[in-house]
């Protein structure tokens, strides 16, 4: 049974969140009220999963969040915050998130994303030693690893499975919900988890681009949704050297 850390401030909300997580079957959640205290619990007892709430009395949810991971390194990490700016967004996802919810919220939208977070499944299923090489970077989906530019770049989990999952889509569009739906393996709720992707998407876009604001491989398609391309000036090189011409080619 996962065990579960709900670290919040306001005992109405615990009490709200513990009941709707154990309606849905999770008994072994833990509740603490100060970041003092969830170090202290996640010193004592590893957790699975933590709903942490960004603005605690004595320390930011943030600094907690990169704390707990440091801790635990395959925790998963739902923020509770009561703004949901990009920039807000990005420096939660930022310090180790992985999702988010914002106040007010509906306690069983709450425990569905726990149960997509601790589900873990891998949505993207490669045949051994598969590669898709973009020019300026490489993704080998088995062995976790992109390159860019003949360096590896570190990538935490769930970005490297959107970036691995348009790879093997390369050339085609996908919604932000489709995206949700391949990615985190279950049906997007609301637009929050719309928000969730195009942060996502602007993490990646940080890692592969030569210029992130003007992106040439991972582009947006107005009303439509995001695909992995090769830009039109790779495109001929790539013909030059014998390879077929396409969006990446896998090997």
């Amino acid at each position: 049974m996962p065990r579960i850390l709900i670290v919040e401030d306001d005992p109405l909300i615990v009490d709200v969140l513990q009941i709707a997580l154990r309606r849905e079957g999770f008994t072994q959640v833990a509740s603490a009220g100060t970041a003092k205290q969830a170090l202290a619990a996640a010193a004592h007892e590893p957790f699975d999963l933590a709903i942490l709430d960004i603005g605690l009395p004595d320390i930011s949810g943030l600094e907690v969040a990169v704390a707990l991971r440091r801790q635990t390194p395959d925790i998963s990490i739902l923020f509770l915050t009561a703004r949901d700016s990009n920039a807000d967004l990005l420096m939660g996802f930022g310090v180790g998130g992985d999702d988010y919810v914002t106040k007010p919220f509906d306690p069983l939208e709450v425990a569905a994303r726990v149960r997509a977070l601790l589900r873990r499944t891998a949505p993207v299923s490669e045949a051994p030693n598969r590669r898709y090489d973009f020019g300026r970077f490489e993704i080998r989906p088995d062995e976790g690893r992109l390159i860019v530019e003949g360096r590896d770049v570190p990538v935490p989990a769930r970005e490297f499975q959107l970036l691995a999952f348009l790879a093997a889509n390369r050339d085609t569009i996908h919604s932000a919900s489709d995206i949700y739906r391949a990615v985190w393996g279950e049906d997007p709720i609301g637009t929050a988890d719309q928000n969730t992707v195009s942060v996502h998407i602007h993490r990646l876009r940080n890692r592969i681009e030569p210029d992130p604001a003007h992106p040439t491989y991972l582009i947006s398609i107005r009303g439509l949704g995001y695909k992995l391309v090769t830009p039109s000036e790779q495109v001929g090189q790539t013909a030059e050297a014998g390879v077929p011409v396409g969006a990446g080619t896998a090997r």
